[in-house]
């Protein structure tokens, strides 16, 4: 076999029949050997040794024109030696040119040009060879192998398989002529390639085709793929600049943007997403043909924003936006009609009031209040026609956005401009008539249109502080507490809390304090087992009040309260009343007859030195006091007598 391809390689016709008898003999020991052998690893080098006999055999015979031969040659090879070696292609196609069997020759080529093991030079070879012989017929024939390596390509990037599609895209790129009229197809093929090198993570690669396929056709395919290159890349920056790029392509759509944002989401490059999603929602107002809805667009905003903290005020300037277009739209455009109207209105309201407590826990109660505020709004929206199922919520939202207003006003140390009360009481006004209805049972008996005691407390609490900023504003705040004290959700801590917040500080009004302070006494006394330490600090504060707003030259009222605890007392255990409280009882009470003693009013000094010692009796611990107080009335009856039985002058 050696000896006939050193003569078959001399490419002289004399020597041709003497390759021939050489190969001929080496095909026939080849045979002799393989009936021979028994070892497996003999008989596959012999069967090596025969195909590449037979090969060359075959191309002796291409070089003598015998073109049957040929391909009896490779018949024999593939079919009973299973044969696939690449020249058997190149070898069968000439025989079929030279047989002037065109079509089969075309066939041949077809299928070389798919064939991952036909190395490119030789189909390369084989094509202009082709060429060669077919002539300006071969043009179809040309279109035809490129339109199939872009079908055998195609399939095999859907499979994902794209280091295969690659090479099957760059073969048929070389049947693209350069000219003009071809620059679009170029730039399809340069475009393919740089989509397999990016499904490859072949990044450089991807880039350098992208940038050929721009500078034949610049469009937004080519603004797309290279905005996917710098997500992969994470350059994020670009990425959001080549987004910005793309709106001004000529056949720019808008599903790019949403197409954009899907990518970045699947990257995690959330600022590359929130930038197409903010850009997508300026063209909703240009009456353009959408991939989705207004409302999907922002609800898939604010939901990736909330992903990462720190961006509430991103978020409030969305939820914003969307409750400026549902104003503008009207609810069953914006949100939709139907259960799905409903789910996307009460998506945004659930999601402004979880955003509102939790900066309101954060204490950024500046944010908190935007955000109750608007979630007041969503609630009461009606979808659909629907009947007004979510007022407990606009209440709880509306009670909860002017808590906020007032913690905000503390925490700056700053006070709220008299426009800002007046707003605030106008939201309270609105909660009001909400409680009211509530409160009044105009409501079904639900949960849902239940509002808690506590909201209900600190809408109070609210009212009454917004109402003493206002002038002449005192008989209005106790007509509101007394109608929270008369309402299901009262409680004595909430009255207890109301009347120390009345009794003190720049929210004073005394007669409020009173009410709330005896109201709360009463429902404690009531009590099967009474808190007799509130009680205690109740009757404190309101001798207190009293002492301070009505003066001491009126002092019944003060009277009424010692006496009152007094009576309290009178049956109780020892300890049981607090010992504390019940020795300034005595030691106060005492003390307020040391003035009329002084000025000679006898009468209110004994009335008061009297109760100190009836008091005294009540509380342990005070014997010795008691004494003492006991020997003094009896110095001052003495002394009375004294100056009763002198002479007058």
């Amino acid at each position: 076999m050696i000896f006939g391809k050193t003569v078959l390689s001399k490419n002289e016709t004399s020597s041709v029949n003497e390759a021939l008898k050489l190969m001929n003999e080496a095909l026939d020991l080849c045979e002799k050997g393989l009936r021979i052998v028994k070892r497996e690893s003999e008989t596959l080098g012999l069967k090596e040794l025969r195909s590449r006999t037979l090969r060359f055999i075959a191309a002796s015979h291409l070089q003598k024109d015998e073109f049957e031969c040929v391909l009896k040659c490779v018949r024999v090879l593939r079919e009973g030696g299973g044969d696939h070696h690449p020249s058997l292609s190149v070898l069968a196609m000439k025989a079929w040119l030279g047989l002037g069997r065109n079509g089969e020759a075309e066939r041949g080529l077809r299928s070389m040009v798919v064939d991952k093991g036909v190395p490119e030079c030789v189909w390369v070879s084989a094509v202009e060879l082709y060429f060669q012989a077919v002539g300006t017929a071969g043009a179809e024939t040309a279109k035809g192998v490129f339109l199939g390596l872009l079908g055998s390509a195609a399939d095999h990037f859907r499979a994902k398989d794209y280091e295969t599609s690659a090479e099957m895209f760059e073969k048929s790129m070389l049947y693209v002529p350069y000219d003009i009229p071809h620059r679009i197809l170029r730039a399809k093929g340069f475009r393919v390639l740089s989509l397999c090198h990016l499904g490859l993570s072949q990044l450089d690669r991807a880039q350098e085709y992208i940038n050929e396929a721009e500078k034949l056709e610049p469009n937004i395919a080519c603004a797309f793929l290279k905005f996917k290159i710098y997500l992969q890349n994470n350059h994020h920056d670009n990425a959001i600049t080549q987004v910005q790029a793309m709106s001004t392509c000529l056949d720019f759509t808008p599903d790019f943007l949403s197409l954009s944002a899907h990518e970045a989401v699947a990257c995690r490059a959330l600022p590359v997403a929130i930038a197409s999603l903010a850009l997508l929602l300026n063209f909703y107002s240009m009456g353009k043909p959408m991939p989705t809805t207004e409302v999907i667009v922002l609800r898939t905003l604010v939901t990736i924003l909330t992903q990462e903290a720190g961006n509430e005020s991103e978020v409030l300037k969305y939820m914003k936006r969307a409750h400026a277009r549902l104003t503008e739209l009207g609810p069953d455009r914006f949100f939709g009609k139907d259960e799905s109207g409903k789910r996307e209105r009460n998506w945004f309201s659930v999601n402004l009031w979880n955003i509102g407590a939790r900066t309101g826990k954060a204490k950024n109660y500046e944010l908190c209040f935007e955000f109750y505020r608007l979630a007041a709004e969503f609630y009461g929206l009606t979808v659909d026609g629907e009947i007004e199922e979510n007022n407990v919520m606009v209440c709880k939202s509306l009670i909860l956005t002017v808590s906020a207003m007032i913690a905000d006003e503390k925490q700056r140390k700053a006070t709220l401009l008299d426009t800002e009360v007046k707003n605030a009481i106008e939201l309270l006004d609105r909660a009001g008539k909400i409680l009211m209805s509530t409160s009044t049972g105009t409501r079904p008996d639900d949960d849902q249109f239940t509002i808690e005691p506590d909201f209900y407390f600190i809408y109070t609490l609210e009212a009454y502080d917004l109402h003493s900023r206002l002038s002449d504003t005192g008989p209005q705040q106790l007509s509101l507490i007394k109608s929270f004290a008369s309402s299901k959700s009262c409680n004595p801590k909430y009255l207890l809390n109301i009347g120390l917040n009345a009794s003190q500080g720049p929210l004073s009004n005394p007669e409020v304090a009173t009410f709330a302070l005896n109201a709360c006494l009463s429902a404690l006394l009531a009590s099967p087992s009474p808190d007799y330490q509130s009680v205690a600090l109740i009757i404190r504060r309101l001798i207190f009040v009293g002492a301070i707003h009505r003066g001491d030259t009126d002092d019944e009222a003060v009277y009424g309260m010692y006496k009152q605890a007094y009576r309290i007392m009178v049956g109780l255990k020892d300890g049981e009343y607090p010992i504390e409280e019940g020795k300034w009882l005595a030691t106060t009470a005492w003390n307020r007859a040391a003035l009329p003693v002084r000025l000679g009013h006898v009468d209110a000094a004994k009335k008061w030195m009297n109760l100190g010692l009836e008091l005294a009796g009540k509380v342990p611990g005070m014997q010795t006091y008691r004494s003492c107080m006991e020997d003094f009335v009896s110095g001052f009856e003495k002394k009375l007598h004294g100056n009763e039985n002198r002479p007058h002058k």
